[in-house]
């Protein structure tokens, strides 16, 4: 059934295109040097434009992962308040990229802060190629800005972890009861008259990987069990998949170290304005677009960046080791 409904969101994809170009088309025959179909014109060419990047990305959904459905976590650096508020902030990035990509998504869970932001948020996000779409985004994210939250207005830099996993199903990964700690207490923060009366929250603890999921956004312990179960799931995959895939040990490796040298993105917001992407080298001076959602170049360019090979590496080494040997 993914593979259906892939295959005919790019038959639609490629129809729509047809479909706008055509359009396009006629309208500049019928009203060549009218202003007005002008700025129609461009704008059926842009939409055009823009569904064709689309289809592009398609193509370089290889994986047959890329097709689920994904789960999304973002979690703060050290810094407290100002990395919590970060945490909000991609937070609301990434709500409005996926509703700009018509992909819908649910909160499974997410801790405020008291002062602002989140302590931890964790979305599940459904659509065509949600995962591949999103994967482009795990990684340790870097803001820097002049802080609200510092009384002497010094410029602060904080950072914060995406986490991005496929979702399995039950039957992909089979976890023994036996190897589950399973923990409830009172949830916190709002959520009407049953919060910190009733204990619905939960805390699943894997004890051979030692992987510990905190869900308590639901009103319900089982629901909140349930997608304790989900998110654990997919790290249960993830860590599996990484034991035997090197490269995606070293992500998670960086993904532990939410600091300097790890970062995927930085977002500079003062003393001037920068969002650039050091894995692909894109970058753009509107980050008010960026964080508003306007994510698209840089999951683009993730998806289309030319595949490092042994040659390459190699290459990189004989570099370094010759820039070594020279006099002086």
């Amino acid at each position: 059934m993914r593979r259906l409904a892939s295959a005919q969101d790019i038959v639609e994809h490629f129809a729509r295109i047809e479909s706008e170009l055509a359009d396009a088309a006629e309208l500049d025959e019928l009203f060549e040097d009218d202003d007005q179909a002008g700025t129609e014109l461009d704008r059926l060419i842009a939409r055009a434009e823009s569904d064709l990047v689309a289809l592009e990305e398609r193509g370089m959904f290889c994986s047959p992962e890329d097709a689920r459905s994904a789960i999304l976590s973002i979690h703060p650096g050290a810094g407290g308040t100002e990395s919590c508020d970060w945490v909000g902030m991609l937070y609301r990035m990434y709500t409005h990229y996926l509703e700009r990509r018509e992909l819908k998504y649910r909160v499974l869970d997410i801790q405020p802060n008291e002062e602002a932001g989140f302590k931890d948020v964790t979305l599940e996000v459904t659509g065509a190629n949600a995962y591949g779409l999103l994967k482009s985004e795990a990684g340790v994210h870097r803001l820097v800005r002049t802080s609200p939250f510092d009384a002497n207005g010094r410029r602060h830099t904080t950072f914060a972890a995406v986490a991005v996993y496929p979702e399995v199903e039950e039957v992909e990964v089979e976890i023994n009861p036996n190897d589950l700690r399973i923990d409830t207490f009172r949830a916190g923060g709002h959520g009407g008259q049953n919060v910190n009366k009733v204990s619905s929250a939960v805390r699943i603890t894997h004890t051979p990987t030692g992987l510990v999921v905190v869900c308590q956004n639901e009103r319900s312990q089982l629901q909140n069990k349930q997608n304790a179960l989900k998110i654990l799931r997919a790290r249960i995959h993830n860590r599996l998949r990484s034991e035997q895939d090197e490269q995606l040990r070293h992500l998670e490796e960086a993904k532990t170290d939410i600091a300097w040298g790890h970062q995927i993105r930085s977002y500079v917001l003062f003393p001037y304005q920068l969002v650039k992407d050091h894995r692909t080298d894109v970058e753009t001076h509107d980050v008010d677009g960026v964080l508003a959602g306007a994510i698209e170049p840089f999951v683009h360019a993730f998806l289309t960046r030319p595949a490092k090979t042994g040659l390459d590496t190699a290459a990189k080494s004989a570099k370094k080791g010759s820039a070594g040997t020279g006099p002086g």
